[in-house]
């Protein structure tokens, strides 16, 4: 049996890890942000008018940013 360690597929020696892990950081920090973006959502329903009112949103556009997408926005 061989082992083909020019082959950047190939688990091992010869691995580009530096490859494996930038993927992984990218994926991980799209993961971090969408979850960031819905908590921010989830704490801009819960504001009362007044508070709205005080960052310049209105009820309507406050509903509408809450109410997009979960997975595309």
């Amino acid at each position: 049996m061989t082992t083909d360690i020019e082959n950047p597929i190939a688990i091992g020696p010869g691995r580009d890890w530096n490859g494996v892990m930038g993927i992984m950081r990218r994926a991980l920090t799209g993961l971090v942000c969408h979850l960031e973006k819905r908590r921010t959502r989830i704490d801009l329903a819960e504001l009362s008018d007044t508070q709205l009112l005080d960052i310049g949103v209105t009820r309507s556009e406050a509903k509408a940013e809450v109410n997009k997408s979960w997975f595309w926005a």
